[in-house]
């Protein structure tokens, strides 16, 4: 059989592993498994969220409301923008999936920092664009207008608090990049972890209607981290009607299930959630930049839900990660990005602990 020949260079996505595969490999029983790599919320689900899964899984058998009416009216209000600036998709990443099918073929080129989210890249390859990346895993402006003068991408991502590293980019550096290119490219904004961003500094804070003025910019947001809903793969994209109505084309019908669109809706209705999830995070991270110190290696100060250590000659993040994995604490290896790094979610303060004992047994 003959495949397109896109496919030749494209990766496969790696997820952090399930708990399910530490389980089978090593034996370990699964509530003794730490998941510490996928950057899922520690706390689970808003309990109000939880219930009305399980008051509505009689009517799992039905499609959902293909409009998504009331989720759009929920972001709407959330935002204070309009219905038709928002489309929904299975995960922020799927609304990646409509922005280069309907932007990008073999005669165009993407443009995105060193190290940052994979689905960039393997969407653009799938359509046969060129990929151009800067020198560094930050946003720098200088690097990102020399790569855009050459080369004339037609799509940037932005991606702000940055997976995998967790660095973040300040809204005045954002818009001076959007401001100095043309209509012709799409700035995409990622802010799959923006509330982590918004709570630690507003000087990083990035709202959608900071963004609609602009005829060539989407903001992406996600349910999935802060909201605590992974599992159900919910995502949007913010952005003028126009362009919006145009990714719309790229859509398939009930993109989301039943159960996805009413527990979204239902997740927009009271932000406690969200606010004990950051309180969590914040007291917890301080623990791991403390530990980073005492142990004498540096990490990327953080924005997100997550951590990133940087390694030198003298440790490797693939043994590191590897010899975790057999104790039955699952992190994020960032080797195939180049670098001898380790990503790790922000967990509970037990997951926290037997991570903290763990890593000091495995780097003696």
């Amino acid at each position: 059989m003959k495949f397109n020949k896109v496919l030749e260079n494209i990766k496969t996505y790696e997820a952090g592993k399930p708990i399910e595969l530490v389980v089978r490999e090593f034996g370990i029983d699964a509530k003794d498994v730490v998941k510490l790599a996928s950057n899922e919320n520690p706390i689970g689900t808003n309990p109000a969220v939880s219930k009305a899964i399980r008051s509505n899984a009689d009517i799992a058998h039905l499609y959902p409301d293909d409009s998504m009416l009331e989720l759009k009216a929920s972001l709407s209000a959330m935002f204070n923008v309009e219905n038709e600036n928002v489309i929904i998709g299975a995960g922020s990443d799927q609304v990646l999936e409509f922005i280069s099918r309907a932007l990008l073929d073999e005669d165009s080129s993407v443009l995105m920092s060193a190290v940052t989210f994979a689905m960039y890249e393997i969407y653009a390859k799938q359509m046969g664009a060129k990929i151009i990346r800067t020198a560094s895993y930050e946003h720098k402006y200088d690097e990102f207008m020399e790569a855009y003068t050459m080369h004339k991408p037609k799509i940037i991502y932005i991606c702000t608090p940055n997976n995998p590293t967790g660095d973040a980019t300040s809204k005045e550096d954002v818009l001076k990049i959007i401001e100095a290119v043309n209509k012709d490219t799409l700035v995409v904004v990622d802010g799959a972890y923006m509330e982590y961003a918004s709570a630690k500094d507003t000087k990083y804070a990035i709202v959608p209607n900071d963004l609609l003025c602009y005829e060539n910019v989407i903001y992406l947001g996600t349910f999935s981290k802060a909201h605590g809903l992974g599992g159900m793969r919910v995502g949007y994209g913010i952005a003028q009607e126009g362009l919006i109505q145009e990714l719309y084309k790229m859509r398939p019908p009930f993109n989301i299930t039943t159960l996805s669109l009413l527990v979204a809706i239902e997740a927009c209705k009271n932000n406690a959630f969200v606010e004990e999830s950051i309180t969590l995070h914040q007291e917890q991270i301080k623990r791991y930049e403390a530990f980073a110190q005492e142990n004498g290696f540096e990490y990327i100060e953080s924005y997100t839900n997550f951590i990133t250590y940087l390694f030198d000659e003298n440790m490797n993040s693939t043994k590191i990660s590897d010899d975790l994995l057999k104790r039955g604490v699952i992190i994020r290896n960032l080797a195939s990005y180049g670098m001898n790094a380790i990503r790790i979610t922000i967990g509970t303060e037990k997951q926290n602990d037997i991570f903290f004992r763990n890593f000091l047994e495995v780097i003696v």
